[in-house]
């Protein structure tokens, strides 16, 4: 009796280790997601720029708004500044690019560049003046017309980001890097003096690829795990820029008379306010498809 006893208990012990063997070993648990901010992204934007500088500046020696003209050469004729208003305003839109990192828990820091169109950014404006003056008892009039141009062809960004997650989802961030674009500016005279004179005209302009800084901030909602909506607002400076004009001469008898040489100036600086949709790209996504090669 007692050995069927101690069979039966070994029996029972066995068929439980072989149970015991038979299960499987415990899985680890999964590595924890990465931060969901963290990784590269590419989108579009759109939205509207304006100008800060709304004008384009000329120096010349010419009798529309000059006391001191003088087309025989009597006297010393004065220079004339005038400021024709002129800004650049339109819609502007393109695409960005860039990379973040969340760190802290709570920081996101990152690069960011992006390169805009912009339509409706040329405007033109045209002045007319007129002026006598009297040289020698004979009474001269001078009809002027001045014509500015100005115009953004597009506009591009490197800049880094830091932001603050006021929630998981929802970053507000400053932002600051260079700027460059296409700026073109134009400045065109016509004067007539009478009488004896004939018409005179200066041109000059300026077409130019120019650097200078940028600076701003916003706030970017991720509303859904690889898509986010933001809104920004940026500052540019592209700098002042001179440029000359060629001599507005007129003639009398045949004999040219040069009433002024002048040149022109500006400054290409404005505002951005655009609002965007980013897809971040997750690369944990890609893993398989590089583990193939």
């Amino acid at each position: 009796m007692l050995r069927r006893i101690l069979l039966a208990s070994a029996g029972a012990m066995a068929l439980s280790g072989a149970a015991l063997a038979a299960e499987p070993a415990p899985v680890p648990p999964p590595a924890p997601p990465p931060p969901q901010w963290t990784g590269f992204y590419v989108g579009g934007n759109a939205g509207g720029t304006w100008s800060n500088n709304n004008s384009v500046t000329t120096v010349t020696g010419n009798g529309a708004s000059s006391p001191g003209f003088d087309p025989l050469g009597i006297a010393s004729a004065g220079l004339a500044t005038t400021s024709v208003p002129v800004k650049i305003d339109g819609f502007i839109g393109g695409g960005q690019w860039g990379d973040n990192y969340q760190f802290a828990n709570r920081w996101v820091g990152g690069f960011e560049s992006d390169f805009q169109g912009i339509t409706g950014g040329n405007r033109t404006t045209t002045l007319f003046s007129q002026a006598t003056a009297d040289v020698a008892g004979v009474g001269f009039s001078t009809n002027q017309n001045l014509t500015a141009s100005k115009r953004l062809d597009w506009l591009a960004t490197d800049r880094v980001r830091l932001g603050y997650l006021i929630t998981p989802t929802f970053l507000a961030y400053g932002t600051g890097g260079v700027a460059y674009g296409t700026t073109r500016a134009s400045v065109a005279i016509a004067q007539t003096v009478s009488p004896g004179f004939s018409s005179g005209a200066s041109f000059g302009n300026f077409d130019k690829t120019l650097a200078g800084w940028t600076a701003g901030g916003g706030v970017e909602w991720l509303f859904y795990p690889n898509w986010s909506l933001k809104v920004e607002y940026l500052y540019y400076d592209l700098g002042h820029v001179n440029f000359t004009m060629s001599p507005l001469v007129n003639s009398v008898a045949g004999v040219p008379v040069t009433v002024g040489a002048g040149s022109a100036s500006t400054r290409f600086n404005g505002n951005i306010v655009r609002a965007g949709l980013n897809y971040h790209i997750d690369l944990s996504m890609l893993a398989p498809i590089f583990a193939h090669f």
